[in-house]
C-alpha cells in the first residue's frame, strides 16, 4: 500500500519536455485514478476473496506508484539543487504518513479493547507495536513459520505490513540519489545524465527479483512480507521515473494500447490469481508491469482512453481518498467479522463496511491530511521528529494497555480440587461445575503447550531430534513419533514415564506424519518429511531399539498427487505400514494413539465468548472425526500394530466438549492444552497397558 497517497496538490513526477508521459506535469490525474483501482481491488478482496480472489495485487500497483513518484521527486531535487536533502526528505515522509497512520493504529487499539475477543488483545498488542515502529511486515514474516501460529486470526492492523515495506525501502533509495548528486555523477551525459543513478537502481531491481523469485519457491509465507521480495517492485517504478522523460512512451496509439494493455494485466491477475499463487515471486509481474504501462501511457486525450478513465471526478476522489480508504477498511472488516463471530462477511454487511470505510476515510481526508498539507504543521525537523516519536509512544501506550488487559484476564490459578478434567467424564457434569474458572483460561489457551516445544528447540528442525526424558538405565524404552499431534501427549506420557521409570525419547516434527509416503505441505510436496522419517527409522532400529514405539498424526494430513480424501488416507497408512515393519522386527511394539477431535476454529475465542453457554463450541464426534484416520487403516492392515482410542475421554455419546472437568481441553481447534494431556495420563496409562497385554 502507498505511503504516499495524498490529495492531487501534493503530487509531483520529474519534470521533461514530454507531457505525453506525464513527466512535465505536476499532478498526474490518471495516477491519482490508478490509486483508486488498486485500493478498490483491495478493499473488494478483503471484503469477499471469492469475487475477486486476485486482488491483493492491488497492493503491488500501489508499490509501483510509489516507486515512480518518489524517484520522481528525487530526481527533480537533485536536478533542481544538485544535491538531494535527506532530513527534508524524511520530514516530508513524517508529514504525508504519520499524521492518518497514527491516528488509525491509536483508534484501532482502542477499539480492540472491546471489539474483539480476549484471547487476541495480547497479539494485537504485539503488532500495534510493530506497526507504529514500521516493523509489521517483519514481525509477520516470522510469524508465518510459527506453527503455533497457524491458527492466529487476523490482526487489525496487519495491513501495515505493506507500509513498513514502503519505510524501509525509504531508508535505501533516497541515499542512492544523494550519493549521486555529491559525487557528482550528474554530470554523467549519458540518458540524459543518469546513466550511473539507473544503473543502481536497476541492480536494486535485478537482486531484489532474484530473491523474490528464489524464497517465493522456497519459503512462500515469509516471502510475501520480506523487504528484499517486494524492493523490486518499487524499483521498478523508479527505473520508469528515469526513463520517460527520455524516452517517453511513443506515439498516440501506444499510449493507448499500453494503458489498456496494462488495466488488462492489473484486472486479469486480480481475477485469476488467488491464495494458490505463488506470489510475489514471477507472478507479481502481471499486476507490477500492468501498473508500470499504465503509468508510462501518460496523458491521452483520445475517445475511450485509460486516461479519461482514470482521470474522471470519480477516480480522482478515490485516488484523494486512498490512502486513508486502505488504511480504515482492514480494521472494520476485522471488528464486523468480530461482531459477526464468522471468518467471512455475511452478505448483508458488506454494503455497511464498505460505506463505513469511505465515510472514515473520506473524514480523516478532510480533517487530519488537509489540514497538516495546507496550514504547514510539521514542517521542522524538530516539530516532525517530536510527532514522530509521540505518536509510536502513544500507539505503544495503547499496546501495553492490552497487554495488561490480556494478562489480567488470563490470571486463573490451577486449582486440582476443582479442575479435574478428564474425572468428570460420566458424572452429571461432564463440562464442571458453574461459577468455576476454566483452566488454562482461554486468553492464554494458546501458550499452554507441552515443554518440550521449547526445551527441544520446537518441532520443526530437519535434523533427527532425539528429546530424552527418564534415567539411562532404564528397564523400559519408549519412543515417541509423529506430528504436533503426537507431541501433544508429551505430558500425559511423561507423567507415566515418571511413575514408571520408562526411558522416553520424543521424535516430532510439525506436520509430519510418521509414514513414507510424500505429504502435501503450503502447497507443495514436503520432502523434508520423508527424509525427516528416514533419519527416525534408521536411529530407532539401529541405536534406540525401543521396547514401545508411540505414533500419532493429523488425520488431516494429506498425500501429495491424491486424487480423494479416502485414496490419501490410504496412500499414507501404506507408508505407515512401510514404517511399522521394520520396527517390529527389530523387537518393537507399535501402538498408534487415534487422532483427536477437530473442534471449531480459533475454539478458545469461542469458549471465551460463550462461557455460560459451552455447547456453543461443542462438535458432533460424525464432524469431529469427518476424516479417516490412516493410523487406523494401517493397524488394520498390521496385525501386530495395536491402537489406542481415547474418544471416550474427549466426547460423550453424542458431543465432544470444549471443556471438560473446569479444564480447557483444546489450545485451538485440534490440539490438546498441554493441561488436559497430563491430566489424561491415568487413561492414557490404562489404555496402554490394555493395548500391550493383547500382543
Amino acid at each position: 500500500m502507498s505511503t504516499n497517497l495524498r490529495s492531487a496538490s501534493s503530487l509531483a513526477a520529474a519534470p521533461s519536455t514530454s507531457t505525453s508521459t506525464g513527466s512535465a506535469r505536476r499532478f498526474l490525474p490518471e495516477v491519482q485514478g490508478l490509486r483508486a483501482v488498486a485500493v478498490a481491488l483491495v478493499l473488494v478482496y478483503h471484503v469477499d476473496h471469492d469475487l475477486l480472489p486476485g486482488g491483493y495485487v492491488g497492493v503491488d500497483v500501489f508499490f509501483v506508484i510509489s516507486g515512480f513518484l518518489i524517484t520522481s521527486l528525487l530526481l527533480r531535487e537533485a536536478r533542481g539543487s544538485g544535491r538531494v536533502a535527506l532530513g527534508a526528505f524524511y520530514v516530508r515522509r513524517i508529514r504525508r504518513i504519520l499524521p492518518a497512520a497514527g491516528l488509525v493504529l491509536a483508534v484501532t487499539g482502542l477499539v480492540s479493547l472491546w471489539a474483539l475477543p480476549s484471547p487476541r488483545l495480547a497479539e494485537t498488542a504485539r503488532e500495534l507495536v510493530a506497526s507504529a515502529f514500521y516493523v509489521e511486515n517483519l514481525f509477520l514474516a516470522d510469524k508465518s513459520v510459527d506453527y503455533l501460529a497457524a491458527e492466529s486470526a487476523a490482526s487489525p492492523v496487519q495491513h501495515y505490513w505493506s507500509l513498513a515495506v514502503e519505510e524501509q525501502f525509504y531508508l535505501l533509495w533516497p541515499l542512492l540519489f544523494a550519493g549521486w548528486a555529491v559525487l557528482g555523477l550528474r554530470g554523467d551525459r549519458r540518458l540524459g545524465g543518469e546513466g550511473a543513478v539507473l544503473a543502481a537502481t536497476g541492480a536494486v531491481l535485478v537482486v531484489s527479483f532474484g530473491f523474490s523469485v528464489v524464497l517465493t519457491a522456497t519459503e512462500p509465507q515469509p516471502a510475501y512480507f520480506l523487504p528484499q521480495t517486494r524492493m523490486w517492485e518499487l524499483a521498478l517504478g523508479g527505473v520508469l521515473a528515469i526513463l520517460l522523460p527520455r524516452w517517453g512512451a511513443g506515439p498516440l496509439w501506444v499510449r493507448w494500447v499500453l494503458g489498456w494493455a496494462g488495466l488488462a494485466a492489473i484486472g486479469w491477475a486480480a481475477w485469476t490469481y488467488s491464495g494458490a499463487t505463488a506470489f510475489p515471486g514471477v507472478a507479481a509481474l502481471v499486476p507490477v508491469l500492468g501498473a508500470a504501462a499504465v503509468i508510462a501511457a501518460g496523458e491521452n486525450g483520445a475517445r475511450w482512453s485509460t486516461y479519461r478513465l482514470l482521470a474522471g471526478r470519480p477516480a480522482r476522489f478515490g485516488g484523494d481518498i486512498s490512502y486513508a480508504l486502505y488504511l480504515w477498511h482492514w480494521p472494520v472488516i476485522v471488528f464486523a467479522l468480530s461482531m459477526a463471530e464468522s471468518d467471512s462477511l455475511p452478505p448483508l454487511w458488506a454494503v455497511p463496511v464498505v460505506a463505513v470505510s469511505v465515510l472514515l476515510a473520506w473524514g480523516t481526508k478532510v480533517a487530519v491530511e488537509d489540514p497538516v498539507r495546507r496550514y504547514g504543521w510539521l514542517r521542522t525537523g524538530r516539530a516532525a521528529g517530536i510527532f514522530a516519536v509521540a505518536a509510536a509512544l502513544l500507539v505503544a501506550l495503547v499496546g501495553v494497555g492490552q497487554y495488561v488487559r490480556h494478562q489480567w484476564l488470563g490470571s486463573v490459578e490451577f486449582d486440582p480440587v476443582q479442575h479435574v478434567g478428564p474425572a468428570a467424564m460420566g458424572t452429571s457434569e461432564p463440562e464442571g461445575s458453574p461459577g468455576v474458572p476454566i483452566y488454562p483460561s482461554p486468553v492464554v489457551a494458546g501458550e499452554d503447550v507441552p515443554d518440550t516445544y521449547e526445551e527441544c528447540g520446537g518441532a520443526s528442525t530437519l535434523d533427527t531430534l532425539d528429546c530424552v526424558y527418564g534415567p539411562a538405565g532404564a528397564g523400559t524404552t519408549v519412543a515417541l513419533v509423529g506430528d504436533s499431534h503426537a507431541a501433544q501427549w508429551i505430558p500425559a506420557l511423561r507423567s507415566i514415564a515418571e511413575d514408571r521409570g520408562w526411558r522416553l525419547h520424543v521424535y516430532a516434527k510439525s506436520s509430519c506424519a510418521y509414514t513414507l509416503t510424500t505429504l502435501e505441505r503450503n502447497g507443495r510436496d514436503y520432502t523434508e518429511c520423508v527424509r525427516w522419517n528416514e533419519k527416525v527409522q534408521h536411529e530407532l532400529t539401529t541405536q534406540v531399539r525401543p521396547d514401545v514405539v508411540l505414533t500419532s498424526s493429523s488425520a488431516n494430513a494429506r498425500a501429495a498427487g491424491s486424487a480423494t480424501e479416502s485414496e490419501s488416507s490410504l496412500d499414507i497408512a501404506v507408508g505407515m505400514t512401510r514404517l511399522w515393519g521394520p520396527l517390529e522386527d527389530s523387537g518393537s511394539h507399535v501402538v498408534a494413539i487415534r487422532d483427536t477431535p477437530r473442534m471449531a476454529e480459533r475454539l478458545p475465542e469461542c469458549v471465551s465468548r460463550h462461557a455460560g453457554s459451552l455447547s456453543e463450541c461443542a462438535r458432533a464426534p460424525e464432524d469431529a472425526f469427518a476424516n479417516t484416520d490412516p493410523q487406523l487403516l494401517a493397524a488394520r492392515n498390521d496385525p501386530d500394530a495395536a491402537v489406542v482410542d481415547l474418544t471416550d475421554s474427549l466426547c460423550t455419546g453424542d458431543t465432544c466438549l470444549p471443556v471438560i472437568g473446569n479444564v480447557l481441553v483444546y489450545r485451538d481447534s485440534h490440539h490438546l492444552t498441554a493441561t488436559y494431556s497430563r491430566l489424561l495420563a491415568p487413561d492414557l496409562r490404562h489404555a496402554l497397558d490394555a493395548a500391550l497385554a493383547k500382543e
